[in-house]
């Protein structure tokens, strides 16, 4: 049978517009989903992926919103519900259904849980002393009751758990409290609660043979819940209150006759199954097949680090005693920060994803940065202005677009776009540098078992340090077989359309393996290559004999402008290059005055130093300290390589055959200075002191084509 997952990621609250944090998950579960989408089993059959999500809509902060508003509840969470397509399909992220918790579904499953639950004898009710509001009139949500830790002491923690050291306990607990609603001082008051006996012997004893279950938490998670799990005295699992009193919005306890309701945390994970059932009947799908114990069906939540509580302890022994069946696998992520600081719009440190959006920047530059960062630990990871700029232009511009920019022209104007493989080694020219292009294939196409092994672990980063590295290889064969040099000969022509037929193969391996990332941009190369939508086991296969389509421009760079504009900067002096620090962009107009042997911030950056790399050294005939050097700068905005021209006076320390290949520094914004020998379109850095000797200025290693230096 073929693998067969029902995928979720933790619902957001529907009070409020997406945040990154947000798009940062349903971006690494739509990435996960997209890879196993790709995927076909042992017996040929393509893997079953059903992949929902849904709004949390319900409880006090919904309620009292609304009220604020001046709207109801109802019409509050429809308008917030109406506003996430633009978000999930802006960012390509595709979930097959996206529902509420104000739902039909969600309230039949809700408190059908409640009644299973009861059945199993592990409902208790019994009286409650709770904070009550005597200003606004109403019970106390924990949320809107703060005050001092009872366990670390740390100030203004809310009602239910502490987040400087993750304690948990009753809001009557706490020391100090006051309402957060009216700055009230709350007083007691009692009413009749009802609670899941999670404390019960056989509660415990089920969750420590799930928390302990193999490859079902990752060990961190694992040994956070088990020492909430075991904790003595006042720290042990305690039973769990799931009733609210009114006014409240939510789903009412069934079968009785006074008013209460489902704590929202009761009826939220919930909110999982309800939206799948939803999905099931749009679709004709047997909804029961799918959350019954030993269905073979796979239950895999994305969710975030602070909500593991919920998910590891309450969550499957409400599934196991009311006869659902239980999560598989359940992945934990850490935050987000911007430049090594917590999200905050007064900072402005905040990413609005939708801003992001308007401003035209493309979503796949964030799915991939993002992924790049991402890993099957639960870490924290930072966007970086200057990262993300570094990583995008040079990465998937400069390293992947550039393979295609660079063959595709030749194969359209010369071979009438169509691809044809070397039949040995000889036809692709490859013996003259030791390179073997079916052999440099093959190992593209190995790489495959290595690289799904990274995706389905959730170590994106790693699978796309394997991909770049594959791409590096590629941009060497192309340096190497030198496919400009060879449309110059005539008698080079079989052996251009052979390098050029070799690298579009190495391109499309390059995009199998980046689709779950980048699915549009995939899409657009599938149809520049004129082959139906790409499975990963298309990586065994290569293109032979086939025609392409024209090659049309595929990824624009980032303009740090955008950035400047995603991040409220003001306008400031303008600089060459995208690739400068946001901290310069903040306070490029507020450097102090210097003396007269110094240089401002803004006097440096006029420079352009750029890493170029040597592609040919030339003697120059009648010049006696002169090479002509050709330079290759990365490619352009249109992904077409760039290149200059430059003569250098380093002829009496380098000899022209031995610079191929060497990484210099170029003062790219010099003004061309026309010599009798040619133009010269920069200066190349050396360092030369009172001994004999001049010496090439050269990056270190790992530098790329066209990386600023500053």
């Amino acid at each position: 049978m073929p693998r067969r997952l029902f995928v979720t990621t933790a619902l957001p609250y529907a009070n409020g517009a997406f945040h990154i944090g947000h798009i940062m998950e349903y971006i690494q579960a739509d990435i996960w989903v997209r890879f196993q989408r790709m995927q076909v089993d042992a017996d040929g059959l393509p893997r079953e992926v059903h992949f929902v999500g849904a709004d949390d809509a319900h409880g006090a902060p919904i309620m009292l919103k609304a009220e604020a508003e001046g709207v109801t509840p109802e019409q509050l969470i429809k308008r917030i519900f109406d506003e996430r397509p633009k978000y999930l399909k802006g960012f390509h992220i595709e979930f097959d259904n996206w529902h509420s918790t104000h739902s039909a579904e969600n309230t039949e499953l809700s408190q059908d849980i409640f009644r299973r639950l009861n059945q199993a004898g592990l409902i208790d009710r019994k009286p409650v002393e709770q904070f009550f509001d005597p200003v606004k009139g109403m019970f106390l949500a924990d949320r809107y009751i703060k005050g001092e830790c009872p366990n670390c002491g740390a100030k203004d923690q809310y009602g239910d758990a502490c987040e400087n050291c993750s304690s948990v306990y009753s809001p009557t607990e706490l020391k100090n409290p006051y309402s957060t609603l009216s700055g009230a001082k709350p007083v007691r008051k009692t009413s009749e609660h009802y609670f899941f006996r999670l404390s019960d012997p056989k509660c415990k004893q089920f969750l420590r043979d799930w928390i302990n279950t193999d490859q079902r938490l990752q060990s961190q998670v694992a040994n956070k819940a088990k020492e909430w799990l075991e904790g003595e005295d006042d720290k042990a699992l305690s039973d769990w209150d799931i009733s609210r009193d009114p006014p409240y919005f939510g789903i009412r306890v069934p079968d009785i006759a006074e008013e209460k309701y489902l704590y929202v945390w009761l009826d939220a994970p919930i909110g999982y199954l309800a939206s799948l059932k939803n999905y099931c009947g749009k679709k004709g799908l047997d909804f029961d097949a799918f959350v019954k114990p030993g269905s073979g069906i796979e239950m895999i939540h994305f969710i975030g680090k602070d909500i593991i509580y919920f998910h590891t302890l309450f969550w499957p022994a409400m599934l196991e005693y009311s006869g659902y069946k239980t999560p598989d696998h359940i992945h934990v992520h850490g935050f987000i920060g911007v430049s090594g600081e917590k999200m905050s719009k007064s900072r402005g440190t905040g990413i609005d994803p939708l801003r992001y959006l308007e401003l035209g920047m493309n979503p796949e530059w964030l799915r991939y940065y993002l992924a790049a960062k991402l890993n099957a630990a639960v870490e924290d990871i930072d966007f970086n202005p200057e990262d993300f700029v570094a990583r995008v232009n040079s990465d998937l511009v400069g390293k992947y677009i550039n393979i295609a920019s660079r063959a595709a022209g030749f194969l359209s104007k010369r071979f009438a776009g169509e691809i044809v493989l070397p039949q040995s080694r000889h036809e692709a020219g490859a013996e003259k540098f030791g390179i073997d292009s079916a052999a440099l294939l093959a190992s593209f196409r190995d790489q495959a078992t290595t690289i799904a092994g990274c995706f389905e672990t959730r170590e994106f980063g790693k699978a796309l340090r394997e991909v770049m590295a594959l791409a590096d290889q590629a941009n060497q064969y192309i340096d190497d077989m030198k496919p400009w040099d060879l449309a110059k000969d005539p008698a080079s022509s079989a052996k251009l359309h052979a390098v050029c037929s070799v690298s579009l193969n190495l391109f499309r391996i390059l995009t199998i393996y980046l689709k779950p990332v980048m699915p549009k941009l995939a899409r657009e190369v599938e149809s520049f290559l004129n082959v139906p939508s790409l499975a990963w086991s298309d990586a065994a296969t290569l293109l032979n004999k086939h025609k392409i389509n024209p090659y049309q421009h595929l990824l624009t760079r980032v303009d740090a402008k955008q950035l400047d504009a995603l991040f409220g900067i003001e306008s400031v002096p303008p600089v060459n290059t995208p690739q400068r620090h946001l901290e310069q962009r903040q306070h490029a107009t507020k450097e102090p005055s210097v003396s007269d042997s110094s240089i401002s911030i803004d006097d440096f950056n006029k420079l352009d130093l750029r890493v170029a790399k040597i592609v040919q050294a030339e003697q120059v005939e009648g010049a006696d300290k002169l090479l002509k050097l050709t330079l290759e700068l990365g490619s352009d905005a249109a992904g077409v390589a760039q290149t200059r021209t430059v003569f250098a006076g380093i002829k009496s320390a380098y000899a022209p055959d031995k610079l191929t290949g060497q990484l210099v520094v170029l003062v790219a914004n010099l003004a061309p200075r026309k010599m009798k020998f040619g133009l010269s379109e920069g200066m190349v850095l050396a360092a030369s002191g009172e001994g004999p000797g001049i010496f090439l200025i050269s990056p270190d290693s790992g530098a790329l084509p066209g990386m600023r230096v500053k």
